[in-house]
């Protein structure tokens, strides 16, 4: 029996979501404080306190990331090997959600490896 993986658009959404957290608790901080916009920091801790409760947890959260992104990884190749249906526009349509789910999945792992870039990599050399 052939096993069937099914292609959500909530597993990119998972995706990028998890990648983006990890950019703005972690690396956020990072960059604005290495900019020289430590004033501008300031400013947004004030309006939104629970960032730095969040950024307590930045090692939790980029190996929660990279499993999630781990995962999408494995559902992508699974897919992507499935074939698409014979109708030529169901085709179409399947070839098209598929370079989708590819392009959000790579823009989700160049935003976790530029927010892991800043937020475990750049503060060492400053």
């Amino acid at each position: 029996m052939k096993e069937k993986y099914v292609q959500s658009p909530m597993v990119n959404f998972f995706a990028l979501l998890s990648s983006s957290s990890t950019l703005l608790c972690c690396a956020l901080p990072a960059i604005l404080v290495s900019m020289g916009a430590g004033a501008v920091f300031a400013n947004i801790i004030s309006v939104v306190p629970a960032l730095t409760v969040v950024s307590r947890f930045k090692i939790e959260i980029t190996i929660a990331t990279l499993v999630i992104l781990i995962a999408v990884g494995v559902l992508h190749s699974k897919t992507a090997k499935m074939p698409c249906p014979a109708d030529p526009i169901l085709g179409r349509a399947c070839l098209k959600s598929r370079k989708r789910s590819r392009v959000v999945y790579y823009l989700s792992c160049m935003v976790f490896a530029i927010a892991s870039t800043f937020t475990f990599i750049v503060p060492e050399f400053l």
